[in-house]
């Protein structure tokens, strides 16, 4: 294919100038003149390479190095960084070059960024190992991550190019890994985008839906923000206050979780849009016109005190800043309203990078330090991580990623920041991982608390502790914290370890007094026969004393019927493959697998509900081979992030012939006939097999569940449809 090389040139220099527009009059000259050596080097290392777009490759990092300076805000050192982050595993140039040419810092940190993208390319056995490798990149240098959050940013804005398998793949990796980070790190705005991208590629139906009614309610939505700017303006103009005032439409991914959550249409969201008061001010005056804002909105519109956020007299860890209302606005509909100054708006939007630009100057809050904090905790939890799998890593670390934080004191009066939900035992790890150990219970404004007590906002907590005191597995149900379960996992992995070498040498005796060898075969078989599913749980009876010579007795006659056994099973093995061969064969070609379009056997997930013109996926379980689930899947994107190799495209190919049955739930106001008007619609109208229907009513509201046996998609969404015109029904949907 021929290329316009002297018109892509043109191109590459405009794209660069774009770059360094916003930089170079914010720094010096020493930093414009190393951001231009980054972008010569990366032009000369990418010269001969191209995406698969056809474009040259060099486009990507520019764009990368323009999300680090203008989205994310870092400096000189990032952004030369971004320009070169793939230099090391696309080109010939080494560590030791970039080293020479650059320095240490740069180096370690394009290393660092090499590291995770030659991981992305494994097809390692769980990808939480990616996460891993991103999470310890945190206790070395901020900057690795962050430019790997711009770098993942770009792929996912040009993920068009992609198959579509590799879409799905990339989408789940980015809102189970990506997103959770980009959110923890403060970057909202970025995570926002991720997430609805995210979507974009693995539910296009609903993504297209939202996105086509946010465009349609975009002008409706606009004349409501000016009529609410017009307003609210000529009353801060009054007070002489400086600010800005802006309107958005939320996230499509938060829309979603809301209709979700709820369980309404898009048209029933009520607040799917945002209005942000972004004043100016010094930082003595901050927070005081803050309230005073808060006070004029209020003193216009009616509040819901219960969906009041004050963000500003304690910051969330990240650094956040905000006072978050929501309001009867000026045509009776609810809207949430932002406050914040020009500095909190820079830190809502650029996270953990604009922290430090306003170290000076500024009062010295409490965020920097429980930020550091956090990043102490997952420090510590790595370091603890031979007790916990890439899974529970993931699982754990993500639930602290995410959680909203509740705010508790010290004796002392010292503020801790926990996640919501957390316990007096969460606390008593928090202050120290021995006084989590030996913690009895503990005293909570000044009453006798047990430790599974859940913290509430503004508690002050005193631990109990003796000496005595030892972890229990039990203690893993009510904790929240990362660190402290690693720690109590780590101390009970401990404890078992030894409890099973008793519970060995106990067997090894009473085999050598059955004359039974101690060998690998013999404790497979003893455990099959006592039921255990691993020799660990096996050792763990002899040494509790559930198991014990007379258990060894039994086994020995076991043993010596097991050929009877296998004689008396192949007796009645005919009629068992009869059985397996009258399995319905029609379905085995019902969906077909993979790019060959191979004819293989398969079973349903239970964890979802398939149903013939579904968009679906085949995964390859361990021990009981595929199984087809619905592309909505709760649990699709997780196995697409961790185990992607495992994942088959799945395709149908004889709808017919097959049926399936789904449950729907309906709800709305009781009255007499409803239950026959229900049945004439699905025996009479659609003519489908009602295999059983459920309904409870309550002060006139009734709820009901319908099971039904439907033969496709199509069917289903009619019969849905003509459900809803039913008389007294507000509510049908799939569940």
């Amino acid at each position: 294919m021929a290329y316009d090389l002297e018109k892509e040139n043109k191109e590459i220099l405009a794209r660069y100038k774009d770059l360094i527009s916003s930089t170079y009059r914010t720094l010096d000259e020493d930093q414009n003149k190393l951001i231009r050596k980054a972008f010569d080097i990366a032009l000369d290392a990418h010269k001969d390479q191209r995406r698969k777009t056809g474009e040259p490759y060099i486009y990507h990092p520019i764009a990368v190095a323009k999300i680090v300076a203008k989205e994310i805000g870092l400096g000189a050192t990032s952004i030369a960084c971004g320009l070169l982050h793939d230099v090391i595993e696309d080109s010939e140039y080494t560590y030791e070059d970039l080293e020479k040419i650059f320095g240490d810092k740069i180096a370690k940190i394009v290393q660092g960024l090499t590291k995770i993208s030659i991981m992305n390319h494994q097809n390692i056995s769980i990808q939480s190992e990616n996460y891993r490798k991103l999470l310890l990149t945190l206790s070395e240098d901020f900057r690795v991550i962050l430019i790997k959050i711009a770098d993942r940013l770009h792929n996912m804005r040009t993920l068009e190019s992609m198959r579509p398998d590799k879409q799905m793949k990339i989408a789940s990796e980015t809102v189970y890994i990506y997103a959770p980070l980009a959110h923890r790190l403060g970057l909202y705005n970025i995570k926002s985008e991720l997430e609805d991208l995210s979507m974009k590629y693995n539910n296009p139906d609903v993504y297209t839906e939202i996105t086509e009614k946010l465009k349609h309610d975009r002008e409706l939505r606009q004349t409501y923000i000016d009529e609410f700017t017009k307003e609210v303006s000529s009353h801060l103009k009054e007070e002489g206050l400086h600010f800005n005032i802006k309107g958005r439409a939320k996230a499509i991914s938060s829309i979603y979780r809301k209709m979700q959550k709820q369980g309404v249409p898009f048209e029933e969201v009520f607040d799917n849009y945002a209005i942000r008061i972004i004043y100016k001010s010094d930082a003595k005056n901050e927070k005081f016109i803050a309230w005073k804002i808060y006070s004029i909105v209020t003193d216009l519109y009616h509040s819901n005190p219960s969906r009041m956020r004050d963000w500003i007299t304690q910051p969330r860890a990240t650094g956040y800043e905000s006072l978050h209302l929501t309001v009867l606005g000026p045509d009776k509909r609810w809207i949430e309203v932002q406050i914040r100054s020009e500095r909190m708006d820079d830190v809502a939007e650029k996270g953990v990078a604009a922290h430090y630009k306003y170290k000076e100057g500024f009062r010295q809050n409490s965020d920097d330090t429980n930020f550091e904090s956090w990043v102490s905790e997952i420090r510590e939890v790595l370091e603890n991580q031979q007790s916990l799998s890439t899974t529970e890593l993931l699982d754990n670390i993500k639930l602290n990623l995410y959680s909203k934080e509740v705010f508790v004191f010290t004796p002392k009066g010292e503020i801790k920041i926990l996640p919501t939900n957390s316990t007096a035992l969460d606390f008593a790890f928090s202050v120290h991982s021995d006084l989590g150990f030996h913690c009895l219970g503990a005293k909570v404004n000044g009453k006798l608390v047990p430790i599974s007590y859940v913290l509430q906002n503004g508690d002050q907590i005193d631990i109990l502790s003796s000496k005595n005191q030892k972890p229990k597995l039990d203690w893993l149900e009510f904790l929240v914290t990362s660190k402290a379960r690693a720690r109590i996992k780590t101390y009970l992995n401990t404890e078992k370890n030894n409890l099973v070498s008793e519970g060995k040498e106990i067997l090894q005796r009473k085999l050598r007094h059955a004359k039974l060898p101690y060998n690998d075969k013999e404790i497979n078989k003893m455990q099959k026969f006592f039921g255990f599913k691993t020799s660990q749980d096996l050792f763990m009876g002899f040494q509790d004393g559930s198991l014990d010579a007379s258990d060894i007795r039994k086994y020995v006659e076991h043993s010596k019927n097991v050929l009877n056994n296998i004689w008396t099973r192949i007796r009645k093995s005919p009629t068992k493959n009869t059985a397996f061969e009258e399995q319905p064969k029609e379905n085995l070609d019902m969906i077909v697998f993979g790019k060959d379009e191979e004819k293989l056997n398969y079973s349903y997930a239970k964890c979802c509900t398939v149903i013939p013109g579904d968009k679906i996926f085949g995964f390859i379980t361990i021990s009981e081979g595929i199984k087809v689930h619905n592309d909505n899947c709760p649990n699709a994107i997780n196995l697409r992030a961790q185990y992607d190799y495992r994942v088959l495209t799945a395709k149908w190919v004889n709808e017919e012939s097959f049926k399936n049955r789904v449950k729907v739930d309906i709800e709305g106001l009781d009255r007499m006939g409803m239950i026959s008007d229900i049945t004439q619609v699905i025996t009479n109208s659609m003519s489908m097999d009602m295999k059983s229907m459920s309904i409870a009513s309550n002060d006139g509201i009734f709820t009901g569940t319908i099971i039904l046996e439907v033969k496709n998609k199509l069917q289903l969404e009619e019969t849905i449809k003509k459900l809803k015109t039913v008389a007294g029904i507000n509510k049908v949907i799939r569940s």
